[in-house]
C-alpha cells in the first residue's frame, strides 16, 4: 500500500451556523479562485454559462432522470435534446444521453466498442493527441491503448492509424477538436479504415462538436467528422463547453439506438423490466438536460452561429498580435478557438511562469503555451494579454 497523506481534518459543527454565515465563510475562501469575467481565464474549454440556462437549471434541479418513471416528461425532453444534437451532426435519428462530461461519454463509448467486438484484451487506437479520458476508459475497460504519431498538421497519421490495427483493435478514435491546438483529425479517411476493417469508430468533438457544424454555416471550414460519414458510430460533444450550458452537460450520441443498447442495464426496482440505463451513472441530473435543451431552443442554430463567429473573430485578432510581437509564432493556423504560442529561442517554460505571475491563467504543453478563446473573452482582455505578453518577452530577451 503507498503511504497516506494526511489531509486537514474538517469536522462538522454540532450546532448548524447560520446561512449568513455560511455565505460568509464561502465567499473568504473562495476568494483565490479565478473568475470568467476577469478575462484571464484563457486556458479553460469551459466558460460562464448562458444566464437563461442558469436559470432552468435553478428552477428544475430535483429532476432526476436516472428515475424516468418519476419523470417522464424530463426524459422525453433529454430525447428531444438528443435528437436536436443529432440534427446537428446529420443525424436527427441518433440516440444517447445527457451525460457527466466528455470522460464519461468516452469511456461509455468505448464500453459499447469492447462489447459489440467481444475480444479479449481488446486494443483501441488514438492519435497520441487524445484526451487523458482515453487513458481512463481503457484503464477501466483492460483494453490497451495504442497511441499513433500525427502528422504534419498535427492530425492522427492515417498510415500510422491503420498500421496499428491488429486481429485485437475494437475501435478507432478520431478527434474532432484536439485538447492541445484544437485540430480535427481526417475523420474521413479514418471513416474508410473503420469500414475496410469492420471497426467500431468513435469521434471524440467534446469541443469542436458546438462549432464545426456553424463553421461550415459561416463558410470558413468544412470538414467531415459527423454521421454524414457512414462507419462513425458513436460521437462525443460537450454543451458544458461551446454549448454554453452548466457543468455537468457532456453529450454521447449513438448512430441508432441499437448501439445505445449495447451498454444497457435495466433497473428493474424502479418501474419493472422497462426502465434501462445506457450510461455510466444511475442518478442523472435532468436540470442539465433541460438547461440543454432550452439553449438550444432559445439560441438556435443563429444563435450558435454568431456565438462561433465573435470566438473565432477574436481568435484570428489574437493570431495578428502574437505574430506582431518578435520572437513568437503560433504553432499551427487554428481551425476553432484555440491558439499554441511558440517562442522562436525563449524558454517557453519563462513566459508561461511569467504569465501566471501575472494572473493569466495559460496552458503549458512540451514546447507552447496554449490559448483558448471562449465567449467570456473580451477583445479588450485579448489587447492587455497582447500587451502584457510582449512585455515578458521584451523582459526576457533584452
Amino acid at each position: 500500500m503507498p503511504a497516506e497523506t494526511e489531509h486537514k481534518a474538517t469536522k462538522m459543527p454540532e450546532q448548524g451556523l447560520s446561512q449568513n454565515a455560511v455565505l460568509d465563510e464561502l465567499e473568504t475562501k473562495l476568494q483565490r479562485d479565478l473568475t470568467y469575467s476577469s478575462g484571464k481565464i484563457l486556458c479553460s474549454m469551459c466558460t460562464n454559462p448562458h444566464n437563461f440556462s442558469k436559470q432552468i437549471y435553478r428552477q428544475y434541479i430535483e429532476k432526476n432522470l436516472g428515475d424516468p418513471s418519476l419523470f417522464p416528461a424530463t426524459t422525453e425532453l433529454e430525447q428531444e435534446t438528443v435528437s436536436m444534437l443529432g440534427s446537428m451532426l446529420s443525424n436527427p435519428h441518433a440516440s444517447g444521453s445527457i451525460v457527466s462530461g466528455g470522460t464519461e461519454a468516452n469511456i461509455v463509448a468505448l464500453w459499447a466498442a469492447r462489447k459489440l467486438a467481444n475480444k479479449e484484451r481488446g486494443e483501441v487506437v488514438v492519435p497520441v493527441s487524445a484526451h487523458y479520458s482515453f487513458d481512463k476508459a481503457c484503464d477501466l475497460l483492460n483494453l490497451k491503448l495504442v497511441k499513433v504519431k500525427l502528422n504534419n498538421n498535427f492530425q492522427i497519421d492515417v498510415k500510422a492509424a491503420e498500421d496499428a490495427i491488429t486481429k485485437k483493435t475494437v475501435a478507432i478514435v478520431g478527434v474532432a477538436g484536439t485538447t492541445g491546438l484544437g485540430v480535427v483529425d481526417p475523420i474521413r479517411e479514418l471513416s474508410e479504415i473503420s469500414s475496410k476493417y469492420d471497426l467500431y469508430l468513435h469521434v471524440d468533438a467534446a469541443f469542436g462538436g458546438f462549432m464545426l457544424p456553424f463553421l461550415k454555416e459561416l463558410g470558413y471550414v468544412s470538414l467531415d467528422f459527423d454521421f454524414s460519414l457512414p462507419s462513425v458510430c458513436s460521437i462525443t460533444i460537450d454543451p458544458h463547453k461551446m454549448g454554453l450550458a452548466p457543468i455537468p452537460a457532456g453529450g454521447l450520441l449513438f448512430r441508432g439506438k441499437l448501439l445505445a443498447e449495447v451498454v444497457s442495464t435495466k433497473i428493474p426496482y424502479l418501474s419493472g423490466d422497462e426502465t434501462e440505463h445506457s450510461t455510466l451513472l444511475g442518478t442523472r441530473s435532468g436540470a442539465s438536460a433541460l438547461a440543454v435543451w432550452a439553449l438550444l431552443k432559445h439560441l438556435g442554430r443563429a444563435g450558435y452561429r454568431d456565438l462561433t463567429e465573435q470566438c473565432l473573430g477574436l481568435t484570428l485578432k489574437l493570431v495578428d498580435g502574437i505574430e506582431r510581437i518578435d520572437g513568437l509564432n503560433v504553432v499551427t493556423k487554428p481551425t476553432l478557438n484555440v491558439v499554441g504560442i511558440k517562442p522562436e529561442k525563449v524558454d517557453v517554460n519563462l513566459i508561461f511562469q511569467a504569465l501566471r505571475q501575472r494572473g493569466w491563467a495559460v496552458s503549458l504543453f512540451s514546447d507552447y503555451i496554449r490559448i483558448v478563446i471562449m465567449p467570456h473573452t473580451k477583445p479588450l482582455h485579448i489587447k492587455r494579454f497582447l500587451e502584457e505578453l510582449q512585455k515578458i518577452v521584451y523582459a526576457i530577451t533584452k
